[in-house]
């Protein structure tokens, strides 16, 4: 503020007053300043119907209410209408996941145009809207009867088999600082007569695409496997890391509901794996028989996305340097 040249009591008086306003503004700009709330990166959510009832196997009535963990009810199959987009979802503020929490237990892809946190706002007005285009993007991919991107099922007989038959699904959301977390748990998943118990823990992480999946059976059971929908029109990429420990699958191409370009991946650890193969619905990757937890990466890259990838040949880029990274690393965790 200048000096004035003639101070008299009412000049002091007046800049007095200002200076304690200045004060204020300046103590409650710097609490606020303090208290900003950083937005999160990650997110991951279960949201089922309250306040309804089952009639047979779909639920009528209620309104959505989030959890932090559910017991999958008897009654509840694909199309049931009682967990909100079908099962418990999981983004970044690059892209989002779906888990069909029934017997089909494939994972969809939800592509964002943005990079805020939008699975709150999804399938709140039912269970058609975000298969269409909106501000925020819409789910994209074209799962039909696969296993979509990095879920799990047996191949028994030529034929990769469901989760037709479990005793108990348990679901459980878990959102950290760095990280967001889904749990599932199947006791007792029936195939071909043999029973086990199947964990799973998908995890995403901030600035990427890509989901960990740790999986771990309580039986040494052949055929257990990963796959990504196989789509017409695409390219299939594989490659094996320098030191032979890390290998990346992926397809490239108009694979999505929009339809536009879409890349798919799987990284996965090479002496966990039997074999990789194709059959009619799926590319599959096949691990050895253990009780052991195996863990690998999957994830889509849509052209779309913000800043997104828009080239076959940048795709590609991007993947050859996450399997430098796991090939020195041997984790893509942060």
């Amino acid at each position: 503020m200048k000096k004035r040249q003639l101070l008299i009591l009412s000049s002091c008086l007046t800049l007095l007053f200002s200076c304690n306003q200045k004060k204020e503004v300046k103590e409650e700009t710097t609490a606020t300043e303090t208290t900003e709330v950083t937005q999160p990166k990650t997110y991951a959510e279960i949201s089922v119907k309250e306040g309804g009832k089952w009639n047979d196997r779909k639920y009528e009535g209620g309104t959505f209410v989030n959890k932090d963990s559910i017991n999958l009810p008897a009654e509840h199959t694909d199309h049931s209408w009682y967990i909100r987009y079908e099962g418990p979802g999981w983004e970044s503020n690059k892209i989002g996941y779906r888990l069909y929490l029934d017997w089909r237990n494939a994972i969809d892809i939800y592509g964002k145009k943005t990079d805020s946190i939008v699975l709150p706002q999804v399938g709140q007005d039912g269970f058609e809207s975000y298969h269409h285009m909106s501000d925020w993007g819409m789910d994209i991919l074209k799962v039909k009867k696969g296993l979509g991107i990095g879920s799990i099922g047996r191949w028994v007989d030529k034929e990769v088999l469901h989760f037709n038959n479990v005793e108990a699904t348990t679901a459980k959301v878990e959102n950290n600082e760095n990280n967001s977390v889904i749990h599932v748990n199947y006791k007792g998943w029936e195939t071909a007569g043999k029973k086990t118990d199947l964990s799973s823990t998908l995890t995403i992480f901030p600035d990427d695409r890509y989901t960990k999946h740790t999986i771990q059976t309580s039986e040494a059971l052949e055929g257990i496997c990963t796959g990504i929908v196989k789509l017409e029109n695409t390219t299939k990429h594989v490659k094996t890391s320098t030191t032979k420990k890390w290998a990346y699958m992926a397809t490239y191409g108009v694979q999505t509901l929009v339809p536009d370009h879409l890349g798919m991946a799987i990284f996965y650890p090479i002496d966990a794996v039997a074999k990789t193969f194709d059959w009619e619905q799926d590319h599959l990757i096949e691990f050895k028989p253990t009780t052991e937890a195996i863990s690998f990466y999957f994830l889509g890259a849509w052209e779309k996305e913000k800043d997104g990838i828009k080239t076959e040949a940048d795709f590609i880029a991007y993947l050859d340097q996450l399997l430098e990274r796991l090939d020195k690393e041997n984790t893509l965790d942060k």
